[in-house]
């Protein structure tokens, strides 16, 4: 199905590893974060209609998809800096910058370690890892067991190792409003990227380096972000809707924020409900020539 979307595939040498993007249309450069557990495929349903007024650059995050996946440099400011590079690659100095998930944590450190660098920036279902880390509950830990689960070294790769597509379907189907969301060839897509050597490994490795996160978060608490930021998240994605006034959160983390949550909808908001995100998106960038 990702041979039907009209891409150009891309890699290069870039902050030490081979990354891996795609691009697409002409204008402004829009940057396209994937979340776990997706890789760049996660934006097939905003790229065309993105790419009518905008240059989209998706890439894999470190350690995802056809990206490298290095023993180290999964804090969020070297994987930032992964992004810097590959913007100097395309000789952008600003962009937007759209994360979702794991890729709004990447957004997020980028708003902060490079602020003359972003336009503007979107986050989906995403609670930055200070705030998150700060409000763990018995309850939250439990619906987010797979935090802990991917920080035990070494052992997740083993029990995931041959059952990629039992391990992913999980996720997809409990974090979505609608089950059935996804398609079998869809999913096939996600489990081939993630049976690439190296890759649960990278996924885990993402998560591993959260308490590295949280100290770079708690450096700069006090910073808030200067651009322009659109929170949007899942109603139904429990673990932060039950937990978490997303808005409010968000709302302390910038100076100018405006957001909302997407009803009928779980974690993988952009495939859920991609009509109400894309309008979203296409709304908040209409002016972004302004910020």
């Amino acid at each position: 199905m990702s041979d039907l979307l009209d891409v150009t595939h891309h890699t290069a040498a870039l902050n030490g590893i081979i990354q891996h993007w795609v691009s697409a249309g002409d204008g402004p450069p829009v940057y396209l974060l994937h979340g776990f557990p997706e890789t760049w495929y996660a934006w097939r349903k905003q790229i065309p209609v993105l790419a009518e007024q905008f240059t989209v650059i998706a890439p894999d995050l470190r350690g995802y998809g056809a990206t490298e996946k290095p023993a180290s440099g999964y804090d969020k400011r070297t994987m930032a800096n992964d992004l810097a590079a590959l913007m100097d690659h395309h000789g952008h100095q600003r962009a937007i910058v759209v994360g979702h998930d794991r890729g709004a944590r990447v957004g997020t450190r980028f708003a902060k370690d490079h602020p003359d660098r972003i336009d503007r920036f979107v986050t989906i279902d995403n609670v930055p890892t200070r705030v998150l880390m700060e409000k763990v509950s018995p309850p939250l830990a439990q619906l987010g067991w797979f935090l802990t689960f991917l920080n035990v070294p070494d052992l997740p790769e083993v029990l995931i190792a041959g059952r990629e597509e039992e391990w992913l379907t999980h996720f997809y189907r409990s974090w979505s409003y609608d089950p059935e969301m996804l398609t079998p060839e869809e999913i096939d897509v996600y489990v081939r990227a993630y049976r690439q050597p190296g890759a649960v490994r990278g996924a885990a490795m993402d998560y591993r380096a959260s308490a590295e996160d949280v100290a770079q978060d708690l450096a700069d608490a006090d910073q808030l972000i200067t651009c322009p930021v659109l929170a949007l998240w899942g109603q139904e994605f429990e673990q932060n809707g039950r937990f978490f006034d997303v808005l409010e959160v968000w709302k302390g983390m910038a100076h100018d924020v405006r957001g909302f949550g997407i009803p009928q909808c779980g974690h993988l908001c952009m495939e859920e409900q991609p009509d109400v995100v894309n309008h979203a998106l296409l709304a908040f960038l209409a002016d972004s020539s302004e910020s």
